[in-house]
């Protein structure tokens, strides 16, 4: 990793709010193939992702966020926070390409994340996850996640353990 600018990141990564052509369809693309070949998921995942993904794309409001992480103005990574009621907010669609992990990335995109949910009065914010994703876990649990609920069963073509994290906020 070469110098930072004023952020944190490299000046070759952008991160943005807003939403542009073909995001839905990068950050799904993104989620089908790197899940692919690192869990060995099949393409129900992608269309896990892109149902809901489409759904925030057409509908979001002012307590709700994405964050795209561009590499050379490339979709590269996101991370969102949708609300799931009044009080509640989920953490969704949270995603580094391998090329931008460990660079301290994920770590600036989990502050904005729960700071925007701090600002947006949540009370609490919780995310699924699977159990085979352990730098993940690693990381909602260095923001005070902790692991509330477990489910394993066949899902995307394979056996998997879904993970509920949940962080009270107030």
């Amino acid at each position: 990793m070469g110098p930072l600018t004023t952020n944190g990141l490299p000046p070759e990564i952008t991160i943005r709010h807003k939403l542009r052509a073909g995001d839905i369809g990068s950050v799904t693309y993104l989620h089908g193939t790197l899940y692919a070949a690192e869990c060995g998921w099949d393409h129900t995942f992608e269309a896990y992702v892109a149902g809901p993904l489409a759904e925030f794309g057409k509908s979001h409001n002012d307590r709700e966020r994405i964050w795209i992480v561009e590499k050379d103005e490339k979709v590269a990574g996101s991370i969102a926070i949708v609300g799931a009621s009044t009080d509640e907010a989920q953490l969704r669609w949270f995603l580094l390409h391998p090329s931008l992990r460990g660079q301290g990335i994920g770590r600036i995109l989990m502050d904005d994340a729960i700071g925007f949910c701090r600002e947006s009065h949540y009370s609490r914010v919780f995310l699924w996850t699977e159990s085979a994703l352990t730098a993940a876990a690693s990381l909602y649990q260095a923001w005070g996640f902790r692991l509330t609920e477990q489910n394993t069963h066949e899902l995307w073509g394979t056996v998997i353990t879904e993970q509920r994290y949940d962080l009270i906020l107030s």
